[in-house]
């Protein structure tokens, strides 16, 4: 309540003064104003430079090193159509991360980072050992690409398996095999293990054999070997084919020599089989015999019982 306040007289009347008015007090609301604003200013420029030292390296890396790189791998590996993507993917994450750092130094946090090595070394180095085999395969997959010897479309052979190289990405390489299954591998597997390339993309020698009677004339059957393959359209010329007697068994053998260009698996297999049919087909126009019966000599008495059975 408030205080006694004794009346005041007033033409005879008992007046008492009014109360103290209960004012509310209100805190006013606080202005954003220049000055305010002003002291964001020097994010606002960090984040400014960052971004500019970001676009330069990104652009740099787009516009100059980019291309030059990949005109200079396209000239040593001319027949790998993996080469752009490959570029694409392990240039744009090293730009990338070049482009971070550089940002964050030109905005002024170099020191921030310098003081954080030993962070960023532990950091790096639990990673490192944590994906130590996926790092592998990234560094084995970019020797694969930079290997003239190894491209999309070759027929390779590695200790596990054999097929055609159908794509080669950053970690695995996926090859077709013959049963046309498509196996993931990863490239670690691929440079750590000898790889044979049977068919490659020069003239590829094939090799078949074959066993003739000893009934029949030898010479006259390395004559026909030859003129078949002379008159094969896939068997080249030059070099000529080659017939060679390798052993004499049951049969006398014979080994045919004879040279295909750029073959592919398939190629190899169509050639074999239409060199082969040509080859039955004149031996049975001639009276050749390929590949005989073996005969078997027997020995011991034969004998026939009441029955009329042998025994």
């Amino acid at each position: 309540m408030f205080p006694h306040t004794p009346p005041c007289r007033l033409w005879g009347w008992s007046v008492f003064p009014a109360a103290p008015a209960v004012v509310r007090a209100t805190t006013p609301e606080p202005e954003v104003g220049p000055t305010e604003l002003f002291e964001y200013w020097p994010v606002v420029v960090r984040l400014g430079w960052f971004l500019a030292g970001l676009l330069a390296v990104v652009l740099l890396n787009r516009i100059f090193i980019q291309p030059v790189l990949e005109r200079v791998l396209r000239q040593r590996n001319h027949n790998n159509p993996t080469l752009r993507n490959a570029l694409l993917r392990y240039f744009q994450i090293v730009a990338i991360v070049i482009a971070i750092l550089v940002g964050a130094s030109v905005a002024g946090y170099g020191p921030v980072l310098g003081n954080s090595a030993l962070l960023i070394s532990a950091i790096a180095l639990a990673i490192g050992v944590a994906a130590q085999e996926v790092i592998g395969s990234l560094v084995s997959g970019i020797a694969l690409v930079l290997d003239p010897d190894f491209n999309v479309g070759d027929y390779i052979e590695w200790p596990n398996g054999e097929g055609v190289v159908q794509s080669i990405a950053l970690r695995t390489t996926r090859v077709e095999t013959q049963n046309g299954e498509l196996v993931t591998i990863p490239n670690t597997i691929l440079t750590n293990n000898e790889i044979s390339r049977p068919f490659g993309r020069g003239n590829h020698r094939v090799v078949q054999q074959f066993g003739v009677a000893y009934e029949d004339e030898i010479d006259e059957a390395i004559g026909h070997f030859k003129d078949v393959a002379a008159s094969t359209d896939a068997i080249l010329a030059d070099p000529a084919p080659m017939v060679y007697v390798d052993e004499l068994g049951g049969e006398v053998t014979v080994r045919v020599h004879y040279w295909i260009e750029d073959p592919g698996r398939q190629d190899i297999l169509v050639v074999q089989s239409e060199y082969a049919r040509r080859i039955k087909r004149r031996f049975e126009n001639e009276g050749i015999t390929i590949g005989p019966t073996s005969e078997i000599e027997l020995s011991g008495r034969v004998g026939i019982d009441d029955s009329g059975r042998r025994r």
